[in-house]
């Protein structure tokens, strides 16, 4: 597996340049945002620093997530949750907090990729390929969801959990059910990352459906009435 490094903290770069292929990883290290853009598309994930000598790694990964869904883990050692919430709405698939232990890090890459692969070898059950409630549409067949006939922008885990909830309208999915269906079982980050999705969706789908807190439960949509 091909990993780009934006990393500017030598210290933390030769560490995990060295370490990294001991665990099968082929490392590509670059120090700028300016290189990162340059290089992510022949990544098969990307580790990004946010703290880069040229410009904030919040906007690399607004632009990385511009144009491709390739995994990405944010490297930070900001203290502030904003700046971690903020990565992961643009689409960050996780993040870790410096420092770190190279173990964990490997571990949270090997999640990250088993929950972005494609699943080719498993049956899919059989399904409509469109599904409409109210203004909203679902077209399940190319992963796309529209608002009054308007295409609104998801990320790939944002459709993931729109299409999970959508499938049972009225029906409470708890927490730990969203978070095994749409991350993993062995998920490794916050669960302040199901809520970060939640309160994106809310935004993008502009109260086409509501998508209601059970508290202390989960999550249910439920269809607005015209």
């Amino acid at each position: 597996m091909q990993v780009l490094l934006v990393e500017d903290d030598p210290s933390i770069a030769g560490a995990l340049s060295e370490g990294l292929p001991r665990y099968g990883f082929s490392v590509e290290h670059v120090w700028t945002g300016a290189e990162a853009l340059a290089a992510f598309g022949a990544a098969d994930l990307v580790l990004l620093d946010l703290g880069l000598p040229d410009t904030d790694g919040i906007d690399v990964c607004r632009r990385i997530r511009a144009t491709s869904d390739v995994p990405l883990i944010i490297i930070t050692a900001r203290s502030d949750e904003i700046e971690r919430v903020v990565g992961l709405e643009l689409g960050a698939d996780d993040y870790v907090s410096k420092p770190f232990g190279l173990r964990e890090l490997v571990a949270r890459m090997r999640a990250v990729t088993r929950r972005t692969a494609p699943r080719e070898s498993e049956p899919k059950p059989a399904e409509s390929e469109t599904q409409q409630l109210g203004t909203l549409r679902l077209d399940r067949a190319a992963r796309r969801a529209f608002v009054a006939d308007v295409e609104i922008q998801l990320t790939p885990k944002e459709y993931d959990l729109l299409s999970l909830l959508a499938a049972g309208p009225g029906v409470v999915h708890t927490r730990e059910q969203l978070i095994e269906e749409v991350w993993d079982s062995n998920w490794f980050g916050s669960t302040r990352t199901l809520d970060v999705h939640v309160g994106a969706l809310r935004k993008k789908l502009d109260g086409s459906v509501e998508v209601h807190t059970v508290r202390g439960v989960g999550f249910r949509l439920e269809p607005v009435e015209r």
